[in-house]
């Protein structure tokens, strides 16, 4: 069933997208066609209003995202982004649908979420380029500049930027942290973390990556280790929140600093970066150490995920699903 919705966003699929995500799998679609509206650049956008997972699938084939077209060699997807993870996908959908169906869903309409998440920061990596080209960066530039060495753990406070004559090494460690992470990687993790998106976390705070929290705030885990403090799991506003804290984590924190490098020393060499090759560094993400990594190793071997590394978000227009009904907040 599809039914107009009056209203359409024409904000920029920045804020936007704030919700995307994969699992909002109840459906049902009231969709709300181009009627002249716009995002910032220009895109024309589009809203569906959904109740049931039956209806993700006859969207998606709209703009031939089907199993078909990527066997085939398609490598553009379309921008189409969830903007949930309702409850019910833990309490009825997870009950009801295989292993296979939950991880189609997850993986085809999370993919359009994590590249959207990596456009915005391939964005600012390219203006921190153009910057660490033409020398001294001044006044919006420079407040920019500490904002973001702020944001990517570099400085600790936007006043500590320092000045021209040591702002190089800044921007040259920045250059290290702000960069993308290959689709293949974040999906295995997405998977693994998540249980493809039908974990209490995700259907509770859009949580996809079991991020610790402390200071009252997030989801309390309920076998939750008395030992190690009051920590919680990160909840989130929107599933595009959680994944670009995953993101910022693993471009920011000290404990993946041999990830960024190895990222840094791919890039340096011409060579493609991959997430079976990212993957190796991940030991510090989880306890299970080097089991962990060969469980998201085995997640991309099983589901071919290595092929996503080569996937583009498609000049489509930008759409998004809003799941509505019972059980959607």
């Amino acid at each position: 069933m599809v039914n107009q919705v009056a209203t359409v966003s024409t904000r920029r699929p920045v804020a936007a997208v704030t919700s995307l995500l994969v699992f909002s799998t109840c459906l049902v679609l009231a969709a709300c066609g181009g009627d002249g509206h716009e995002t910032e650049d220009g895109r024309p956008v589009e809203r569906y209003e959904i109740q049931s997972y039956e209806d993700v699938d006859p969207l998606l084939e709209r703009f031939d995202y089907t199993p078909e077209a990527w066997q085939a060699g398609m490598r553009e997807i379309p921008r189409i982004y969830l903007t949930d993870i309702p409850p019910r996908w833990r309490e009825r959908v997870s009950d009801e649908v295989t292993v296979e169906v939950k991880k189609r869903i997850f993986f085809r309409t999370m993919a359009p979420l994590v590249l959207h998440a990596n456009e915005l920061i391939f964005a600012d990596r390219g203006r921190l380029e153009d910057l660490a080209r033409g020398g001294s960066p001044e006044g919006d530039d420079r407040e920019w500049l500490a904002r973001l060495a702020v944001e990517y753990r570099v400085i600790d406070d936007p006043g500590a930027l320092p000045g021209d004559d040591a702002l190089g090494g800044v921007m040259d460690e920045l250059l290290v942290r702000v960069d993308v992470l290959p689709l293949s990687l974040v999906l295995a993790q997405g998977a693994e973390e998540s249980g493809w998106g039908t974990s209490r976390f995700a259907a509770e705070g859009n949580a996809l990556f079991g991020q610790w929290t402390w200071g009252g705030d997030g989801i309390t885990p309920e076998d939750q280790r008395a030992e190690l403090g009051d920590y919680r799991i990160a909840a989130f506003e929107t599933p595009l929140k959680s994944i670009m804290a995953y993101l910022r984590n693993l471009n920011s924190h000290p404990a993946y600093a041999v990830l960024r490098d190895r990222r840094a020393a791919l890039r340096l060499a011409g060579e493609k970066v991959r997430g079976y090759e990212l993957a190796k560094t991940l030991t510090s993400y989880s306890e299970r150490g080097a089991e962990y990594v060969e469980s998201l190793h085995a997640i991309m071997r099983v589901n071919k995920l290595e092929a996503t590394d080569d996937a583009v978000l498609g000049d489509t227009p930008t759409i998004y699903l809003i799941p509505v009904g019972p059980g959607a907040d």
